[in-house]
């Protein structure tokens, strides 16, 4: 059994204090890296396979516009995103999906109920069931079917490990994050899901956010950072961390499941998250606290950002407690 790493190579990334008292402890890795790709700042095992899962959506949107996808735009940023699935979002996809003479019914992410609460309610009261197009992961399935499309690949099996869709990402995660893939096991909307250490993914993250301003870029990997940072909302949705991260300090940001998190400077300085438990609640504070820390992003705007997404440790209508920075992290402050 292939293992990510364990307790022992973890550290205390972030607590939970409620009435005084620390009621849960959240240890991972976390690693950040300058725009040279050289580690800065190393916490916990770095180097272990990790699954990014959604962390690795840009580099998979990348190899679908490599492989002939002319994603244009907000498309652009949802095929890079995990959406809420807003109307909105929905829309951006169906779109895709059309462009490519293509249907929802050809997608082969699980179907869904929205997240956001106002399309559920929606949904609900007009009495439709779940759907495809409302799966965070829709954007990405559509560029994926777009590039069969375009290539006269087999629609039915693109999710297989050996679909020429899904060698393309492998050779763009290779590529990007400098790593052989070590394992690859199948992700929540039933495509494949492979492996790297979250150097690799701090390295890969690096490279995109640093391409719109290298003219010797991969054009499209700069497409892919413009995009998500002209168009957050579609990235995760309005008011939700990865958005707000994007709005409010132009930021690359991607969530992963599990508790993994991605996020990069224009400059290239970029940071990989993963919280061990699997609960990515904290995160976002974790990773913006290593930037700054860095001294890559300034600390008063991150301040004002984590005061939006990170979020509050209630008493029914009072505030109880926090969620605060661990040991590890707060020593690289001192």
């Amino acid at each position: 059994m292939i293992h990510t790493f364990r307790a022992h190579d973890a550290v205390e990334l972030a607590v939970l204090e409620r009435s005084g008292f620390v009621e849960s402890v959240h240890i991972g890795s976390a690693v950040v890296v300058a725009g040279d790709g050289s580690v800065v700042t190393e916490l916990g095992d770095i180097t272990a396979p990790i699954y990014p899962r959604s962390a690795s959506k840009p580099l998979q949107a990348l190899a679908s516009m490599q492989s002939g996808v002319p994603l244009r735009g907000v498309q652009v940023a949802i095929a890079a995103g995990s959406h809420r699935g807003s109307l909105e979002h929905m829309d951006v996809v169906a779109g895709m999906l059309k462009a490519a003479g293509l249907s929802e019914k050809h997608l082969g992410c699980p179907a869904a109920w929205p997240g956001d609460s106002t399309t559920r309610a929606w949904m609900v009261r007009t009495d439709r069931e779940k759907s495809k197009l409302a799966m965070n992961c829709s954007g990405k399935h559509a560029a994926f079917l777009w590039a069969c499309v375009e290539n006269d690949w087999d629609l039915s099996g693109y999710l297989e490990p050996n679909h020429p869709m899904q060698r393309s990402v492998r050779t763009v995660l290779e590529e990007y994050t400098g790593e052989t893939v070590r394992h690859t096991g199948v992700d929540g909307c039933g495509a494949p899901v492979m492996a790297c250490s979250l150097t690799g993914l701090a390295r890969a993250f690096s490279s995109l956010a640093k391409a719109p301003s290298d003219k010797h870029a991969n054009a499209r990997a700069a497409t892919i950072a413009t995009s998500m940072l002209d168009y957050p909302w579609a990235v995760e949705g309005h008011g939700l961390p990865n958005t707000v991260v994007m709005e409010d300090l132009g930021i690359l940001a991607k969530m992963g499941a599990e508790g993994v998190l991605a996020m990069a400077t224009p400059s290239g300085a970029s940071v990989a998250v993963k919280i061990l438990d699997g609960n990515g609640r904290a995160a976002t504070l974790v990773g913006l606290t290593l930037l700054a820390a860095s001294g890559a992003v300034d600390i008063p705007a991150v301040a004002q950002v984590l005061a939006k997404v990170v979020p509050p440790v209630m008493g029914g209508h009072s505030r109880a407690g926090s969620l605060r920075l661990g040991q590890a992290v707060t020593a690289l402050l001192n």
